[in-house]
């Protein structure tokens, strides 16, 4: 069973320190796209923790969405919270996360962040098992948040035997 009606991944929502900085990064580095912004968003009442579970006089400077190539969309938020923040988790915390952006060559591709002096952590790797013909390597945003890039341009080891594909970058008409 599955959610009636569900398509895919629309987009992915995350929040960062400084939204300019952020900006800056996706748009001149990355190559993502600004679509819109809203925002500031500020209530008395207890709309903000009953719809988005923060504290109630959280304040959302401001968001912005961003288009990034064939994928879903970003929404990034600039917070104000009224109870504090927590520092930005690593993937082996609850919560942990990154994003990965499938690129056609990784060499290259990872050549480009080194020279715009971006923290790549370590060289590429390649994968094994069901992920063979897969590479890729993590990088940092100024901001300390975990990126990663992708390249299968062959395709991947399970691919072979599964009837099940994971959605592939490599196809438009995905």
């Amino acid at each position: 069973m599955a959610l009636p009606g569900i398509r895919g991944t629309e987009h992915i929502g995350f929040t960062v320190p400084d939204l300019d900085e952020a900006e800056a990064f996706f748009v001149d580095v990355i190559g993502c796209e600004r679509v819109y912004s809203l925002g500031p968003f500020e209530r008395d009442d207890d709309w903000m923790a009953e719809h988005l579970g923060v504290h109630p006089r959280s304040v959302m400077r401001e968001l912005r969405f961003f288009r990034c190539g064939h994928g879903p969309n970003f929404e990034i938020f600039q917070w104000e919270p009224a109870d504090g923040q927590a520092p930005q988790p690593r993937n082996s915390d609850i919560g942990g996360h990154h994003l990965a952006f499938y690129v056609d060559d990784l060499d290259v591709a990872v050549a480009y962040l080194h020279e715009r002096g971006v923290r790549v952590l370590g060289d590429p790797t390649a994968s094994r098992n069901a992920s063979e013909g897969q590479r890729w390597v993590y990088f940092l945003s100024p901001w300390g948040m975990q990126l990663e890039l992708v390249s299968f341009p062959d395709g991947k080891a399970y691919e072979a035997s599964s009837t099940v594909r994971l959605w592939d970058p490599r196809d438009p008409s995905a």
